[in-house]
């Protein structure tokens, strides 16, 4: 199965790994992981890699969503903080929409997290 974020590769060489307990490398690959985990109902996984500090309580109410496509845009990076800009599309009760995000990233006790978004203007 090709990996729902995009990247070309399949699920397996891809986002599968970090969905099974492998830690990401990368803010990129933590940012496409969770996407993919989106696509894929992996709440446990969106739960588990969101930053302790902007945490939800729970993803449960969140309205069905179909996930159409992903592209990263841009990423900056250094030892502890990131920035990974996107464009996500997706569909709500088949109206189409589109997320254009820079999320930020912080790695702490040697794992990558995600903390929050800005939405941007596309």
């Amino acid at each position: 199965m090709n990996c729902p974020c995009d990247s070309g590769r399949v699920y397996a060489k891809c986002c599968g790994p970090f969905h099974q307990g492998l830690a990401a490398e990368t803010a990129e690959q933590l940012m496409r992981s969770r996407y993919s985990a989106f696509v894929l109902n992996l709440y446990d996984y969106l739960m588990k890699t969101w930053h302790t500090s902007t945490r939800p309580v729970s993803l449960a109410d969140e309205e069905p969503v179909r996930w159409l496509g992903l592209k990263v845009k841009n990423t900056q990076s250094d030892l502890l903080h990131a920035e990974v800009e996107f464009i996500a599309r997706y569909k709500i009760a088949g109206k189409a929409w589109k997320l254009h995000e820079k999320s930020c990233f912080v790695f702490e006790d040697n794992s990558w997290y995600y903390v929050d978004g800005d939405i941007l203007e596309s």
